[in-house]
């Protein structure tokens, strides 16, 4: 009988697929051991790996008199599949039942309780804590600790630390990182220096407690008396150089690393992406392949992607693509988001589509991306129909989702539409307007020709226009030459914008098109009174795997004499061809 219940033991451990779990249980139950204390606990804890609770349920419900270690396989369960409430409504049922539980409840229980707030559920745990005995346990205090800290209640937090009799480097540094998660950095550090023992985690949590207040010089300094450092220890502070915004300590830091994993490049190119140093994402990324001992990941591609689809890379994204593919990323649905994104903002939608058709897992992002994509390429019919499957795929849209539908609509001129998918998000979805919906409405009027309604809809907006909304409606205005409201829309972007001179430009070539001279004359002053120049327009193009930066006369490439003979000898064949440049 042992060994069978072995047997049945190291089946269950070995299961992997929904079906092998079923023919596994199907022989249990032949053999009659459905209710064996060893045997019943590792097929909940089977049923909970591939998040099939509800049949765990089933089974645990069938047990008359089910054990402590039942009892704690649901408990795992329900907390790896994130039903927290499900644990702390079950512990409420063990209870009444008077089961009593062991040390390993509590710590699930109490971190449940956390992930919820129910802060008077873990209080009452709390107390049955010490009734059953279980208050000198090191792995409940260091539980009860991050609860208490979690409900940012630090005071018992301290209180549960200074009663427990063991205290090892797990519990300080649980402590700590409390004293931490509630701002109290003094604290935080004045317990650092009284620990007995400080492992390389407690050094990392101290130094991370530094960071995120954006106190580098504390943390580095910190980072420097470490007495053992790890690849972990380099990666936290490449990170905090790079999230506080100093790119080249963070260079400096990733070139003074003795060893690097793949994290550690993730930090120095996450940190090149967070900062807008695209150019430099592309080349740290040529760089890792090249040094070639470590191998990108998922993170590290979705990144490198980002950079292509803000610089138009289209041929390195290409590239990008072809890697996941080859090494096993073809199904990542965080890869196949980015791939549709780049894309889609290098103008090749199709592309964009075959991935997204691809895709056997899709998430509420790939529809967003998708949906957005098609309407930035006037295929606003085709986003619509895809919000449409969107929904019946069960997917429930959010305020990213509208912004997209709501654009296609803008595309189309589909006014009336825009309006009904404006009032469905607010009524059927409880979904609140951002100032983004507000604009795309805005922009769906105006571009229409509905100029008068758009203003209309700026009054009764409950929030203030903002600068985007008002530029749109100036755009309009030159289409539809309503001069009366350019200016308007003017007054109120000198408020919101007063450096910005592009907005003059506009009200110019409003008052060009229609031959006010005299008025061209009076923006032009009034914009050069402003003491700025509008930005030029910077095109970029992808030679040779790299991303070549130009400007309207442009001579800062090495390359502009040959550049400009070309442009030239282009100019003259289009003329010799008839054509007769706009200026």
């Amino acid at each position: 009988m042992r060994s069978l219940v072995a047997g049945f033991i190291s089946l269950l451990q070995s299961c992997k697929t929904t079906k092998h779990l079923q023919e596994t249980q199907t022989q249990i139950i032949i053999h009659g051991l459905e209710h064996n204390d060893y045997v019943t606990p590792r097929i909940i804890a089977a049923c909970a790996l591939p998040k099939k609770m509800g049949h765990a349920r089933k089974v645990f419900d069938r047990i008359p008199g089910p054990n402590i270690s039942s009892w704690n396989a649901m408990f795992k369960g329900y907390a790896q599949s994130e039903f927290h409430r499900e644990v702390v409504v079950l512990f409420r049922r063990m209870k009444k039942l008077d089961v009593s539980p062991n040390c390993f409840t509590f710590p699930i229980v109490l971190k449940s309780c956390g992930k919820i707030g129910a802060s008077r559920e873990g209080e009452q745990v709390h107390c049955f804590v010490i009734k059953s005995g279980f208050g000198v346990n090191v792995f409940v205090g260091t539980s009860l600790i991050e609860l208490y800290s979690s409900g940012r209640v630090i005071e018992a937090a301290y209180t549960v630390f200074g009663e427990m009799v063991e205290r090892n480097v797990v519990v300080w540094t649980t402590m700590i990182n409390g004293y931490i998660s509630c701002g109290d950095i003094a604290s935080a550090r004045c317990l650092f220096e009284l620990a007995p023992e400080r492992d390389v985690v407690l050094w990392n949590t101290m130094v991370v407690g530094y960071i995120e207040l954006a106190n580098m010089v504390e943390a580095r300094k910190l980072f420097d008396q470490m007495p053992k450092k790890d690849v972990m220890s380099w990666n936290t502070v490449l990170g905090g150089y790079a999230n506080n915004r100093d790119v080249k300590e963070c260079e400096r830091v990733f070139e003074e690393m003795p060893e690097r994993n793949v994290f550690s490049w993730n930090g120095l190119i996450g940190g090149y992406a967070k900062n807008g140093y695209l150019f430099e994402v592309l080349d740290a990324f040529n760089r890792m392949l090249i040094e070639g001992n470590v191998f990108p990941n998922d993170a590290t591609l979705v990144t490198v992607l980002f950079a292509c689809a803000r610089l138009g890379a289209l041929d390195l994204g290409t590239w990008v693509h072809v890697y996941a593919k080859s090494n096993g990323y073809n199904g990542n649905v965080y890869v196949g988001n980015a791939l549709i994104d780049m894309y889609a903002k290098c103008g090749v939608i199709e592309n964009a589509l075959n991935v997204f058709k691809s895709m056997d897992g899709k998430d509420l992002i790939t529809w967003n991306t998708i949906i957005g994509g098609l309407a930035m390429h006037g295929r606003g019919a085709h986003a619509l129909s895809l919000f449409s499957q969107m929904k019946n795929a069960k997917e429930i849209p959010d305020g990213i989702t509208f912004i997209g539908v709501l654009c296609a609509c803008t595309h189309m001129g589909q006014v009336e539409d825009g309006l009904s998918y404006f009032r469905s998000m607010v009524d059927d979805y409880s979904i609140e307007p951002q100032i983004e919906h507000y604009g795309c409405m805005v922009d769906l009027l105006a571009r229409a020709g509905h100029l008068t309604e758009a203003i209309e809809f700026i009054k009764k907006m409950p929030i203030e226009a903002d600068a985007v909304i008002w530029a749109n409606l100036l755009g309009a205005c030159r289409v539809y030459k309503n001069v009366e409201l350019a200016e308007l829309a003017l007054q109120r972007l000198i408020v919101l914008e007063p450096k910005n001179p592009a907005n003059f430009v506009m009200l110019s070539n409003i008052y060009g098109d229609l031959g006010r001279w005299k008025d061209v004359a009076r923006a032009k002053v009034a914009m050069r009174d402003t003491g700025f120049k509008k930005l030029p327009g910077c095109s970029l193009i992808e030679v040779d795997k790299t991303v070549v930066e130009f400007y309207s006369l442009d001579e800062k490439h090495h390359q502009s004499e040959e550049i400009y003979a070309t442009l030239k000898g282009l100019t003259k064949l289009l003329r010799s061809s008839g054509y007769v440049p706009d200026i």
